[in-house]
């Protein structure tokens, strides 16, 4: 074989094995890319319950528009009324080193009994981020001037009860009253019945399709691996004057709830406040230089916050996403996932960034 023909010999085995290779290399990204989407789409399923699971959520059911009630938590108007029959309730730190409640409801059937809630308190802004997040109509009893400005400015559907409130003991036509068992300004209530009746008046729309801010399951999610710590006890400092705590009921499966040293009950019930789950945010507070000298709190929550979310004696590391008024705050685990949660109510806990959360 003459020289001329070994190089065209090699010429074509060089080629060959260059084909072979940039084969090899598309069957490997076409399979690389496949495993890629498999688990993305694995991932997506785990994150995101399907149609039919959705209509399976008790907590979360039906198309009515929900509701947020802004809590008194003052040790005056403790017990408070109604907090177990929420399926949201937001927690947040406001002037004096105290806290106010933010109670949402939904499908609450009161055909046969109304539901009395309260004792009902004045609006703060950032609690109004998370009623438009939820797509909620926001009842109150006053508000600061920062709210007023939220309410106009973001075309909250509002309801102020200091419209309806008669200053009163309740009579069969009273929309917001006032309880004898406790001193202003702790003691005025309302009712989801009498919410309703003010949505028919000022023509507010009372259904919704807006999904939940948070990624219920049907089926109990228990929280395992090296990352979840055991929280049978939950201590959360809002500050000198104000401590809640969780403590673990396993035959119940859910959190019996303290508040200023006390267990908290229902006011109308007796039975005590629990959750199901429950979410801690640290989010930097600081107070308002809004000239009134009332000690006014303003809070950083368009941010990526660091949290726990507990459930079922575990807790695990998560990081609450919020990047606008009226955005659904994302609620992810360390691997950025959407975290699923216990379809049962839920408390969530915003404190200050510094607060010392102690899980036991």
């Amino acid at each position: 074989m003459d020289k001329k023909m070994k190089l065209w010999i090699g010429i074509a085995v060089i080629i060959l094995i260059g084909l072979v290779a940039l084969l090899g290399i598309k069957i490997y990204n076409k399979t690389h890319k496949a495993d890629e989407i498999a688990v993305e789409e694995q991932e997506r399923q785990i994150e995101e319950p399907t149609t039919e699971e959705k209509k399976n959520i008790k907590i979360f059911s039906g198309s009515s528009r929900p509701i947020a009630f802004m809590i008194d938590n003052n040790v005056n108007a403790q017990p408070q009324s109604a907090l177990n029959k929420a399926y949201l309730v937001y927690e947040i730190i406001v002037e004096g080193g105290e806290t106010r409640l933010m109670a949402l409801f939904k499908n609450v059937d009161v055909t046969n009994e109304d539901v009395t809630v309260g004792p009902i308190r004045s609006a703060r802004h950032y609690f109004i981020d998370y009623a438009l997040e939820n797509d909620a109509i926001y009842a109150h009893l006053g508000q600061s001037p920062q709210a007023e400005s939220y309410i106009k400015n973001f075309n909250v559907a509002d309801i102020n009860g200091q419209i309806y409130d008669t200053g009163k003991a309740r009579t069969s036509s009273s929309l917001y009253w006032r309880e004898k068992n406790k001193k202003a300004p702790h003691n005025a209530y309302t009712s989801i019945k009498s919410i309703q009746e003010i949505c028919k008046k000022q023509k507010y729309k009372t259904t919704s399709n807006k999904e939940s801010v948070l990624n219920y399951v049907t089926e109990e999610v228990k929280l395992e691996g090296p990352n979840a710590k055991v929280a049978n006890t939950i201590t959360i400092p809002y500050g000198t004057n104000h401590t809640v705590k969780y403590v673990y009921n396993a035959e119940t499966g859910r959190y019996i709830r303290y508040s200023k040293g006390k267990k908290q009950i229902d006011e109308v019930t007796k039975e005590d406040v629990t959750t199901k789950n429950i979410i801690v945010s640290f989010i930097k507070n600081t107070t308002l230089d809004d000239g009134e000298g009332k000690g006014r709190q303003d809070l950083n929550n368009f941010t990526n916050a660091d949290g726990y979310y507990i459930t079922n004696g575990k807790a695990i590391r998560i990081t609450c996403k919020k990047q606008y008024v009226g955005g659904q705050t994302q609620y992810v685990d360390e691997n950025g996932n959407k975290i699923n949660v216990n379809d049962g109510n839920t408390w969530i806990n915003i404190c200050p960034i510094e607060a010392q959360v102690i899980l036991e």
